[in-house]
């Protein structure tokens, strides 16, 4: 597992963004070999959204031969509510870029049989091949998409019951309402994501600290789910300053002195910085 530290919010935003534009052109998508795309939604990756969009803009990077999952959506919100995740991404992403609006994916909330959508998510994402690349970002208990405290590991797509915490803290994006807040979601499990062949997680902020380092110096626990990453064999955390103030020195010290190693092999032009 790899651990990338930068600065601050902006400057991970570019690193990410830029790595996904590497790894895509990299890779060189065609109609016949499509880039399968899993995507999140919430404050870490608009940043990188952002990026994106500007890259596409510069003719740099096109996503007319990517494909997209996305890692959740809440239940029963209408798909044009302000607060449904496809609304989010549409808004974020996918209206400043070429791709086919057949080559989204995301879950259905209002599915009549949810269970069914679910088990569908999950061959669909095995009938193109697998997830080649999936962001994320967690939320301050360590918990990724929806798999919140005490999810398992190995978990699939699946309708989740909302925490009570998680509802509250909601409750800001619903009018300060929790009567408005959805109780259940759609979500990726914690085993979809460890399956993609690259996994790239997003945390920023001091409020996420105890989380990282939960994550990155303590073991595998289904009470901080993101640490499923640490046996993904090509598993990389992108992270601010802030982030790290729950990390001993050393830690730090350690994977700065791996960037470091990192920048004199492949040449410091090759490393994405904040421009």
């Amino acid at each position: 597992m790899r651990l990338v530290i930068r600065k601050d919010y902006d400057a991970v935003s570019y690193h990410v963004a830029k790595y996904v534009l590497e790894r895509i052109k990299e890779f060189a998508p065609t109609e016949s070999k499509p880039f399968v795309l899993g995507l999140p939604t919430g404050s870490s990756p608009i940043g990188v959204y952002r990026n994106l969009v500007k890259f596409h803009q510069a003719g740099e990077l096109s996503f007319r031969h990517i494909i997209t999952f996305n890692m959740d959506e809440y239940v029963g919100l209408p798909r044009d509510h302000p607060e449904s995740y496809h609304t989010f991404m549409w808004n974020n992403l996918f209206r400043y870029i070429d791709i086919p609006p057949e080559n989204v994916n995301i879950l259905d909330g209002n599915a009549v049989d949810l269970d069914l959508e679910c088990q569908l998510y999950e061959e669909k994402i095995a009938a193109v091949g697998g997830i080649e690349l999936f962001l994320g970002g967690i939320g301050p208990d360590g918990h990724i998409a929806f798999n919140e405290p005490g999810s398992s590991l190995s978990s699939r797509t699946r309708v989740k019951t909302l925490a009570y915490e998680t509802i509250v803290a909601n409750a800001r994006f619903f009018d300060n309402d929790i009567t408005k807040v959805p109780n259940l979601a759609l979500t990726v499990g914690v085993g979809t994501i460890i399956d993609a062949r690259e996994v790239c997680i997003i945390i920023t902020g001091a409020h996420k600290a105890l989380a990282l380092a939960k994550c990155i110096e303590e073991g595998m626990n289904h009470m901080w789910t993101v640490s499923a990453i640490q046996v993904h064999p090509r598993g990389m955390i992108v992270c601010d300053e802030d982030a790290t103030l729950e990390l001993h020195v050393k830690t730090v010290n350690y994977f700065k002195s791996i960037e470091k190693v990192h920048e004199q092999l492949l040449g410091a032009h090759n490393i994405a910085t904040q421009e």
